[in-house]
């Protein structure tokens, strides 16, 4: 019987070493990616760098890991996880080391862009690991637990790196991380391998009916961009994706600890409460909205996406309107509302699912991913121009009431995203017959 018609025995014990090596990788690249967001006043401190300039550190390596989604993703479909996830850790290491010796805020920047590039490659990496080791009826699971793992990198990235880096030195903390990568890259390498030995090519298995299927590409190149865009659906994940995360990214990433610090006078381990809370929730947050999606696949915008907007937005308005600083059940109610956007997020990518054929799926999955890094840019540059604007760019003028007006540029991003989203929803549903045409329920309207 030949390796791609014998019956699946489901994964076994190297199937789970594999997937153990790819997801801690993976945690290792959130803590790279989340690396700054502890320790903003301490870059911008180091660098002699105004709030602008700070956001270009988390601007750069979003723009840098969004636009090499594409590439890698070709890359995996040539080469396999393994090659490609390990020069990703490379490459991060080598951004890391840049940034722990780098003697301006240029050379720093360029390092985020190194950091960006090879944490582009580690999660495909590993969602593809998925598809070729493990049954296709569990790759739902395993892929939420790949998120649920690897998002703890977030929690390392705050309070313990930053008390490491004022027990040490910056060079210490950065080029520590920078030997794990290089530790992980070997073990990628040595550990790894592209497909269990059985087969001949990259495979997913079904153990319900032995069936093999050979792992295409994440980005089909026979299939134009135009066309997935020009379903309602795929703009409905697109707008989904845009309003629900960026929120909870530039808090988590690089705003929230000079903000909970410097302007409402927070401590430091009190401030890495409250984005540790905002990690941890979202965390338990997201197989609850995962499972409700399954459930009301019809009403999830209604149902779970625009709350999540609203959630995040009234818990901001109530921050921002506040006399004086904030209490801190108040900032742990804000964390709260921030954790609903990375699970609702997710939400989109089933839209995707949902209204493409399989043959443009990965391309509107691009699609989507593209609506999240964009708005996640345009805020954390926005709000760090904000600052600039009013003269309170570095850690030393940073106070509360700059702040405030700042994270009011959010507010637009939210307002966009809820228009479209009704809009496409509602256009959506007429394309699949579920409501009439607008014109056609006037009519009956009118007769009626």
């Amino acid at each position: 019987m030949s390796a791609l018609t014998r019956p699946a025995t489901g994964p076994g014990w190297r199937a789970w070493l594999i997937w153990g090596v790819g997801v801690a990788a993976y945690m290792l690249a959130v803590v790279n990616r989340s690396s700054l967001s502890a320790v903003g006043i301490d870059t911008a401190e180091r660098f002699g760098a105004d709030a602008a300039t700070l956001s270009m550190f988390a601007v750069v390596q979003l723009a840098v890991y969004g636009g090499m989604q594409i590439p890698v993703g070709l890359l995996l479909d040539r080469y396999g996880a393994r090659p490609i996830m390990a020069i990703g850790m490379v490459l991060m290491a080598v951004g890391q080391l840049t940034l722990a010796f780098s003697p301006s805020v240029g050379v720093a920047i360029f390092a985020r862009t190194l950091l960006g590039a090879g944490d582009a490659a580690i999660f495909p990496g590993v969602l593809r690991l998925i598809a070729t080791w493990f049954p296709a009826r569990r790759a739902p699971l395993m892929s939420q637990l790949t998120g649920l793992v690897g998002q703890s990198g977030q929690l390392l990235a705050l309070a313990p790196l930053a008390a490491v880096l004022h027990a040490t030195s910056w060079e210490i903390v950065f080029g520590g991380i920078a030997a794990l990568c290089i530790l992980f890259a070997v073990l990628v390498f040595a550990l790894v391998r592209n497909h269990p030995p059985t087969v001949a090519a990259d495979v997913s298995v079904d153990t319900d009916t032995g069936a093999v299927q050979i792992v295409r590409s994440s980005m089909d190149k026979g299939v134009g961009i135009r066309a997935a865009w020009a379903h309602p659906g795929t703009r409905l994940a697109f707008w989904s994706h845009f309003a629900t995360p960026f929120a909870g990214s530039a808090f988590v990433l690089l705003w929230g600890m000079p903000f909970l610090t410097a302007g409402e006078g927070l401590s430091r381990g009190q401030a890495a409460a409250v984005l540790s809370t905002c990690v941890i929730a979202g965390m338990l947050i997201g197989p609850v909205m995962g499972d409700l999606s399954r459930r009301i696949p019809h009403r999830r915008s209604r149902a779970l996406v625009l709350p999540a907007i609203a959630a995040q937005m009234t818990a901001w308005i109530a921050v921002i309107a506040w006399n004086g600083p904030a209490p801190l059940w108040l900032l742990y109610v804000l964390a709260l509302g921030l954790a609903m956007g990375g699970p609702a997020s997710m939400i989109a990518f089933d839209h995707a699912r949902t209204h493409n054929p399989a043959h443009r799926l990965s391309t509107a999955t691009g699609i989507t991913n593209v609506g999240g890094f964009l708005a996640a840019l345009v805020a954390i540059f926005a709000i760090g121009l904000t600052l600039d604007l009013q003269g309170a760019g570095t850690p030393e003028t940073y106070r509360l009431d700059a702040f405030r007006l700042a994270f009011l540029t959010q507010i637009p991003l939210w307002v966009l995203g809820w228009i479209f989203i009704v809009v496409e929803r509602r256009k959506t549903r007429v394309l699949l017959g579920m409501d009439p045409p607008r014109e056609r329920r006037r009519g009956a309207l009118r007769r009626g």
